[in-house]
């Protein structure tokens, strides 16, 4: 006998319904963790009630070596001087300290208003490239700590062959990596068991220097990967450019562009450098552009060209990816500032008079996340996953703000904190700003990184 579904209505004030707030919006949260019809008398949870926003883009285990890589080297240093202290890194993590970080993490992630994470995971086997006795035991050590604190993930498996687009080997750092096209679908296979209504199971592709043409074609045409998200990394550094166009003869999003079907499922994670051509055909084939612009600033990447991809009608969602910073705030206000920098004018992301920069860029990741995430929506929509969040009714800068005012208060007016509650999957997980679990994850958490620094 099936167990009866029970309801808890919720009100709030102004809820975020998409395009926009409603006034004196409901909730009714299901007993399976999902939101249904409401009726009835309904609880307060508050002035200003949000869907959680998609986190696209996620190295977890980077989250412990975050301010590690910020002393001047003996060269010009970047992103690839940055990736030397990495491996370094990455070589002393096993599977509990990696579940021990990636709580931390996923802790700071809800509070900050992230309450479903892609994680791009290529930390597969023992630092010597030797699998673990369970070949899915670093993928397990993520799922746990997702599921301890909360947080919905789709989990990105993280194919990863050669050490550069002329296909030589693996480096000693890069072997812990590495898999044959035959052992990482069955990977992805074995991580099928695991998916429920908090997990879903994605394809990455690192970056076309670290995939064969080949083997890129035969992951795509096995019946395992047949619609499920595909992100890989694209034309995040200038010198990646410069390699593919002297290996491939085009640039990296042109050449995948005219290799692979690219659409809808596709997330293009950075394509920081793209020409004309190629913003208007990301635009057009329904892919998402992954933007990381803490981390991106943080790398000296480079800065997408958002206004242009914008006009084309283009889709993108952002993400944390090294977690320099761990909040959705950051990354949006950081995605419109340098915009303005690099043009020396204002109010980037508005495309039209009187359109809200703040609504503008929160309603687009929330769009593309979901559908980098390989969600039905990015709404708080009946029949989704009860994930939302809750302003702070008392802070200053939401005060006698209209609802026309409301977003951008909340995206650009300061740096305290304006998430109060969280609910993940139709759970208080975080309340008063304070996550349930936060005083033992964080114990645990430092106990691994004084382990980590030690060795």
């Amino acid at each position: 006998m099936s167990e009866s579904i029970h309801t808890r209505n919720y009100r709030a004030d102004r809820l975020w319904l998409g395009e926009g707030w409603s006034e004196d919006g409901a909730l009714a949260v299901d007993s399976t963790g999902h939101l249904g019809a409401t009726e009835g008398p309904a609880e307060r949870i508050g002035g200003w009630v949000l869907p959680g926003m998609p986190n696209l883009h996620s190295h977890a285990f980077q989250r412990a070596m975050a301010g590690l890589a910020e002393r001047k080297g003996r060269s010009d240093d970047s992103f690839w001087t940055w990736r030397e202290t990495m491996y370094a890194f990455a070589a002393a993590i096993g599977p509990e300290q990696l579940k021990a970080i990636a709580a931390q993490l996923y802790v700071e992630m809800l509070k900050a208003g992230y309450t479903h994470v892609c994680e791009f995971h290529y930390l597969h086997h023992q630092p010597d490239g030797t699998p673990y006795g369970q070949p899915e035991a670093m993928s397990l050590a993520l799922i746990e700590a997702a599921r301890e604190t909360g947080i919905a993930m789709t989990l990105l498996p993280v194919l990863y062959m050669s050490g550069g687009f002329d296909g030589r080997p693996l480096a000693p750092r890069q072997r812990r990596f590495g898999h044959r096209v035959d052992s990482y679908l069955r990977l992805l296979d074995s991580l099928k068991q695991y998916e429920a209504a908090d997990l879903r199971i994605g394809v990455a592709l690192h970056s076309l220097r670290a995939v064969p043409e080949a083997a890129m074609r035969e992951v795509l045409a096995a019946e395992p990967v047949r619609d499920l998200p595909i992100h890989i990394h694209i034309a995040e550094q200038i010198g990646e450019v410069q390699d593919c166009l002297a290996t491939r003869g085009a640039r990296p999003v042109e050449w995948l562009l005219d290799h692979a079907d690219v659409d809808a499922r596709w997330c293009l994670v950075h394509a920081t450098h793209l020409e004309d051509n190629e913003v208007s055909r990301l635009a057009r084939s329904g892919a998402v552009a992954g933007l990381c612009p803490t981390t991106e600033a943080n790398l000296g990447d480079g800065l997408f060209p958002l206004a242009d991809y914008l006009d084309a009608g283009g889709t993108l969602g952002i993400g944390s990816d090294s977690h320099i910073s761990v909040s959705p705030v950051e990354e949006l206000r950081w995605l419109e500032y340098g915009q303005r920098l690099a043009t020396r004018h204002r109010n980037i992301a508005a495309r039209h008079e009187h359109d809200s920069v703040g609504e503008t860029l929160w309603r687009a990741a929330l769009r593309g996340g979901a559908r980098a995430a390989g969600l039905p929506i990015g709404a708080l929509r009946e029949g989704t996953r009860a994930d939302a969040i809750v302003l702070d009714d008392d802070a200053p800068q939401l005060a006698a703000r209209s609802v026309g005012a409301a977003m951008d208060s909340f995206l650009f007016a300061g740096n305290r904190p304006l998430v109060r509650d969280v609910m993940a999957g139709g759970q208080w997980v975080v309340r008063d700003f304070c996550h349930r679990d936060e005083a033992g994850i964080a114990s645990r958490y430092r106990s691994v990184v004084e382990q980590l620094a030690a060795s």
